[in-house]
């Protein structure tokens, strides 16, 4: 299998060489890393060291920059692009850029320019993280466009790298480089973690060249929150209303991480099911979430099939909230604490008797 994978690798290399292209060389090599079983990796390496070739050299170099990092301390130190690469691809592909022209040379060395990010539909079911890159010699600029699905956790579903115009017609706000790529990293572990989770098949061929552009971002964000709620309190402002500081926080606390995500099912699962089921709220909270829950939907996208859906449950909401059977374990349990905290302010205050 490998000699067969070998002279395909020699001969599509070949015809890299004449196109001198790092970008083009680079998406090849991840598909490449893509279709490799792990016990077909050493032997392919082994051949290709031993062939010795500019093909060989180039199909190494290319793999190394674009190879995941090492998941151990057996990385190669030699510095600069190729010592990213795990280590079995770092060690056979030291020397190979040696003999090959100047532009393999630039594989991996590129600078972030831009970052993006925003809905890729409606209702925010998922979201697009985009990059821009341009390599040391200001050639080959490029964008890298992660899906990003939200009902499902917030894993990588699928990613392009395209010329920077794509851009043009996504709609998305410009954002920090770092913060973006971070959750870029972060989307791609959550997906390695799942068993099956199901992606687009474009992305097993893109993700090794994904990882590694963003890798290359400096200041890194791991793990950064979304501000979408920090900038509706800041812009759009709470309704005044009393309770509204106390429906907005159980909204905030519902849409988490993924607060992008707003569509007329999302909306009517936090009025009908949710908050009946998790959130203790004072009378003037839940006669204040309507509108509360209408000016979250004008600022976070101001959907009509959402408001309509919020007319719909609205109504209901109190008469949920006052149905004790809807109640989970973890609020009745809450619900019972403050009870017996209720009942030990009203007692009298238990003075020592007098003899």
């Amino acid at each position: 299998m490998s000699t067969s994978t070998f002279r395909t690798a020699i001969a599509q290399a070949r015809d890299l060489l004449r196109w001198r292209s790092p970008l083009r060389t680079e998406l090849w090599a991840a598909r490449l890393l893509a279709d490799l079983e792990p016990e077909q990796v050493e032997p392919l390496l082994r051949e290709l060291a031993g062939d010795g070739g500019a093909e060989a050299r180039l199909t190494l170099a290319a793999l190394a920059a674009v190879a995941p990092p090492a998941q151990d301390d057996d990385v190669a130190e030699s510095g600069g692009p190729l010592a990213a690469g795990a280590s079995v691809f770092g060690r056979a592909a030291e020397g190979a850029l040696d003999a090959l022209p100047g532009w393999a040379g630039r594989m991996g060395r590129v600078a972030c320019e831009g970052a993006w990010y925003g809905r890729a539909d409606p209702y925010g079911e998922q979201i697009l993280a985009a990059l821009s890159f341009r390599y040391e010699n200001g050639k080959e600029p490029h964008v890298l466009v992660v899906g990003i699905d939200q009902p499902h956790g917030g894993l990588a579903v699928d990613a392009v790298v395209e010329e920077v115009k794509f851009l043009d017609d996504l709609g998305l706000a410009a954002a920090e480089p770092g913060v973006v790529a971070g959750r870029v990293l972060d989307a791609f572990e959550l997906g390695d973690r799942l068993l099956g989770a199901e992606v687009a098949d474009t992305l097993p061929g893109v993700r090794a060249l994904a990882v590694a552009r963003t890798r290359s971002v400096p200041g890194l964000v791991r793990g950064a929150g979304d501000d979408t709620a920090e900038r509706f309190a800041e812009l759009e402002g709470l309704p005044e209303l009393p309770g509204a500081r106390e429906a907005f926080g159980k909204l905030r606390e519902f849409v988490g991480d993924h607060p992008l995500w707003w569509s007329p099912d999302r909306v009517s699962r936090f009025l009908t099911s949710w908050l009946p089921r998790e959130a203790i709220l004072s009378d003037a909270a839940i006669a204040a979430m309507p509108e509360v829950v209408r000016a979250w939907t004008r600022f976070n996208g101001d959907q009509p099939a959402v408001s309509r859906r919020i007319d719909e449950d609205a109504p209901r909401l109190a008469a949920l909230m006052a149905d004790e059977s809807l109640a989970g374990l973890g609020k009745r349990l809450a619900q019972a604490e403050l009870a017996r905290a209720e009942l030990a302010q009203d007692r009298p205050d238990q003075g020592p008797q007098e003899g």
